[in-house]
């Protein structure tokens, strides 16, 4: 045979036995991947076996009570009014800058603009609510680093919806965004500062729920059992200025704070498939079972709106900042912030300008307003039940340590009004409450063959009217177990 043919056989010989190699490689590997891939399939299937071989508690079954439903009569979408969100923050941004260090005497431009801007519309609300809505501005001196430690002029405005009950009309629900706005230097009152987001469109918010819900109030017909005030307040980009006020002016009026709801830059939602849910922070406060009245306050407005709208964020606030529910939170009230899904840091904070093809700038053209309708309607929601709802319960606790049941106390006040109380209960491990039993009256209950070791406990009122108090979870023993004693030297 000749070279060259000898040369061409082996060759073909190379290239078919390459070719068996990779079949057998592939064959291998889809064999592997097969195996794999059934492997993967039966791991929920043995964690789902595996998961039921706790003990049940209680043994022979929880009760399974009647629960009334929720208030009728609900803020419908439809009924929020957009066109008005968006021409209210118009007006605010022609104002050019709102910066607390601005002018409060312009009525053209600074924050005096943007002060007689709201008033404005708090007034056209109030009189079509007949007059039942309070429109209030509040003058005060504040001072911090961002004034430089000045004392400086500052207002917030309030819009009051009086309750009707007399034993709750000192307890106040408040919904708050702040008029303030800043360009890129936060001490340069002469630089533009739109402030369309951050947070024309908080106040947006709070205005909006002010004419849903004194809608309601028309001929001094009240439904709502707790005061609700609409705020806007001043300061906060130069310390928490307003809030921090807010706070002490309500405590001087000899209000109750409910609940504390701060909308700060709720406007915009770019990213695909918008509108998406609405953050709701929440601080854990001092204790070790994540049960502040910041946290069940995120979990009352969470069960009222529904998680397809909220998403509830553990944690006080974004990563290193603040915001104006903070005064509340640390004060032991309260208080959440409402904030859009994805901040778009470009169009916060920042003078509007161009650089390296980069816009910048807090603009109305970058707002969403479908979802800032949509977070809107879950304030005004919240709110609307909270106030309808009776006192919260007070002096619960939980005993039974020891003991193979857990048993649970708690005070309230008498309440006509009232339909009961909701025991709740949940894995320590576990975000939302579950209702376990209903009482009609307060006093002491014992939930048969409930370990105290293994879940947290809390207690509502419900109204007669379907309407949820904030919960109140049960106060725990907290005693250390016994250590030797040290040894003498």
């Amino acid at each position: 045979m000749p070279n060259s043919d000898k040369a061409t056989s082996i060759g073909e010989e190379t290239n078919m036995i390459n070719r068996i190699n990779r079949r057998r490689e592939h064959f291998g590997t889809s064999i592997a991947f097969v195996f794999f891939a059934l492997v993967l399939s039966a791991i929920p299937t043995v964690a789902q076996r595996a998961a039921p071989r706790d003990p049940a508690e209680p043994a022979q079954g929880r009760p399974q009570p009647k629960l009334l439903a929720r208030p009728a009569g609900r803020v419908a979408r439809p009924a929020v009014d957009e066109k008005s969100m968006r021409a209210l923050i118009s007006r605010l941004v022609a104002c050019g800058t709102r910066l607390t260090l601005s002018s409060w005497t312009d009525s053209k431009r600074g924050i005096g603009c943007g002060r007689d801007v709201i008033v404005a519309r708090f007034n056209e609300i109030a009189k079509d609510s007949g007059a039942r809505l309070q429109v209030v501005v509040d003058k005060f001196e504040s001072s911090s680093e961002r004034t430089s430690s000045k004392p400086m002029p500052l207002e917030n405005v309030y819009a009051i919806l009086p309750g009707s009950d007399p034993k709750l009309a000192k307890t106040i629900f408040i919904v708050s965004g702040h008029f303030d706005s800043r360009p890129s230097n936060v001490m340069d009152p002469e630089a533009d500062a739109p402030g369309a987001d951050d947070d024309a469109s908080g106040v947006a918010v709070s205005v909006e729920c002010a004419r849903l819900l004194s809608k309601a109030g028309v001929n001094g017909r009240g439904i709502y059992r707790a005061t609700i005030l609409f705020a806007a307040v001043s300061g906060e980009e130069q310390g928490l200025l307003g809030s921090t006020h807010l706070l002490e002016w309500a405590k001087q009026q000899g209000y109750t704070v409910g609940g504390m709801l701060d909308d700060d830059i709720v406007g915009a939602d770019s990213a695909a498939g918008a509108p998406h849910r609405v953050r709701l922070f929440s601080g854990n406060g001092e204790i070790d079972d994540a049960d502040s009245p910041s946290r069940e306050l995120a979990r009352a407005v969470e069960e009222i709106d529904g998680r397809g709208t909220i998403r509830m964020i553990f944690r006080v606030d974004r990563f290193g900042r603040g915001g104006d529910h903070y005064p509340f939170y640390k004060a032991g009230l309260p208080a959440v912030r409402f904030t859009e899904p994805l901040e778009d840091y470009h169009h916060q904070h920042q003078t509007p300008r161009s650089e390296n093809g980069v816009a910048y700038g807090d603009l109305e053209k970058y707002l969403n307003f479908t979802f800032m309708g949509d977070v809107a309607r879950d304030n005004a929601k919240a709110l609307q039940q909270l106030a309808l709802a009776p006192a919260p319960p007070t002096n619960a606790k939980l005993t039974g340590a020891v003991t193979p049941d857990a048993r649970l106390s708690w005070s309230a006040e008498d309440d006509a009004e009232s339909a009961g109380f909701e025991i709740l209960w949940r894995e320590t491990s576990d975000p939302r409450w579950q209702v376990y039993e209903f009482a009609a009256s307060s006093g002491e209950t014992i939930l048969k063959g409930v370990s105290t070791d293994n879940h947290f406990f809390a207690v509502r009122a419900v109204g007669k009217n379907g309407a949820r108090s904030i919960a109140v979870p049960t106060e725990i023993e907290r005693r250390p177990p016994p250590l030797p004693a040290p040894s003498k030297p």
